[in-house]
């Protein structure tokens, strides 16, 4: 293993002494040390050399610590800026943070001291090298078309994808509830011609009927109780670009000619208005329903489904293309790890094992949640099995999910006490603290679960 560059810091002191004694406490403790007079040579120095530690007296004469805080940020030079003064006090301090100073440190100090300062410096330095690197790492996975996927069946239907982006008929997305439908409709405009125009979504089982109509197709002033200015609905806001209608099926029969009429041409009339306007739109819609027999039902009609369905993308359930699982669950954990500034972990083989043998009941949307759930708990470098939750590890649920939700909620507070107590250290008041309940509950519940 190639060893690790030592970190180059850059001392900032008027003082010959303090900057004599911090080169040789740094340098014996492994650092290349560098140093300046004033906050004016240190600028200097910093045209010609990067420095990610900075170490830098608050009084100096020409140029003082807040002056050179302020000279540094103005340049854009990037490092971490550590202040130290033997006149301390917590204005001066609060006022080195706000000004861009990673730490404030008072004279005189211990070598510890420093050397403490600056261990947790290169922490937060190498996390926040480490969440660059994740950050590129999600961009090469999303690729051009944002899908992560490696199965057969999804790349097949990355190629309809790229096919179909050049049109601009609708298009059905069909599949299970939390497959992933709204991300193959953004692939869709990514991938096409109307990529630098709007993408607008609505869920049309969020609204009642009244308000549905409104928000796609806009209103006048006047039009109903309420409706003080005129306004314009979805419509016109995707004009030029796309309008996603999730939950397709829950679109009210009363609104279904009027969707109908913008498809066929191209135009759409406000509530309250008698004059029409044309838009220029691509409706692509989705539902987890079978639309056929919501047509055999009497509850959509079947010119709709014709005018919608020119071109099908069926997207498989999770358990069908068990080979996504590794890609998707890794994603997951590094875009969570991105979020809450934290390493990423690894995912164990035996762990990796579990994930792609459970049933996904929930799809995409599961896992996603499954894998954030995980990463609360678990704060080492690695995931083992036991780290999973609980569902994932239960082989009665992978072939007949129960959804007696007693007994689902029971199994998740044994699973979360055992988690609370391993990460208290077996300490009961620790544990209560970290799921935010009373000692006395958690002795009860230690009871009534016969935990030890």
């Amino acid at each position: 293993m190639p060893m690790k560059q030592a970190e180059q810091i850059l001392v900032i002191d008027d003082e010959a002494v303090m900057r004599h004694m911090l080169r040789l406490v740094l340098a014996k403790n492994g650092y290349r040390v560098r140093d300046a007079a004033n906050g004016r040579e240190a600028l200097a120095l910093l045209e010609t050399a990067r420095f990610r530690l900075i170490l830098c007296d608050l009084k100096m004469p020409e140029m003082d610590g807040f002056a050179f805080i302020d000279a540094f940020c103005a340049a854009g030079h990037a490092g971490t800026l550590i202040m130290m003064s033997a006149y301390g006090s917590l204005e001066s301090a609060v006022e080195c943070m706000k000004r861009g100073a990673y730490d404030y440190i008072s004279k005189p100090f211990q070598a510890d001291e420093i050397l403490l300062t600056l261990r947790k410096a290169e922490e937060r330095l190498g996390l926040r090298d480490e969440n660059l690197v994740l950050r590129e790492e999600l961009g090469r996975e999303m690729g051009q078309l944002g899908v992560i996927c490696a199965s057969p069946s999804m790349r097949r239907i990355l190629e309809t994808v790229r096919q179909v982006a050049a049109s601009n008929h609708p298009v059905l997305i069909t599949g299970e509830t939390g497959v992933g439908k709204e991300v193959i409709a953004r692939a869709l405009h990514g991938a096409g011609a109307r990529a630098k125009s709007p993408f607008v979504a609505l869920n049309c089982s969020a609204l009642s009927a009244g308000i549905l109509e409104s928000e796609l197709f806009g209103h006048a002033k006047g039009a109903f109780t309420g409706a003080d200015r005129a306004r314009e609905g979805l419509f016109a806001a995707a004009d030029k670009g796309i309008l996603f209608l999730d939950e397709i099926g829950e679109l009210p029969l009363g609104l279904q000619p009027k969707l109908l009429r913008v498809l066929q041409e191209g135009e759409i009339r406000p509530v309250g208005e008698t004059r029409t306007r044309k838009v220029d739109v691509q409706v692509l819609a989705a539902t987890a329903r079978d639309l056929r027999e919501e047509v055999n039902a009497g509850r959509f009609r079947e010119d709709l489904l014709y005018r919608l369905n020119l071109v099908e993308i069926r997207v498989p359930p999770l358990r069908e293309r068990p080979e996504d699982i590794e890609p998707l669950a890794n994603h997951f954990l590094r875009q969570a790890a991105l979020r809450d500034r934290r390493p990423c972990p690894h995912i164990a083989s035996e762990a990796m094992k579990v994930l792609e043998g459970y049933g996904w009941p929930g799809n995409v949307r599961e896992l996603r949640n499954f894998m954030e759930k995980t990463m609360i708990f678990c704060r080492g470098a690695r995931i083992a099995e036991s780290d999973l939750p609980w569902e994932t590890r239960r082989d009665d649920r992978r072939q007949d999910p129960s959804l007696d939700l007693k007994s689902a909620v029971e199994r998740m507070e044994k699973e979360y006490i055992r988690k609370a107590l391993e990460k208290a250290g077996g300490n009961r008041t620790g544990a209560a603290a970290l799921l935010n309940i009373s000692l006395r509950n958690l002795h009860y519940k230690l009871k009534e679960y016969q935990l030890p």
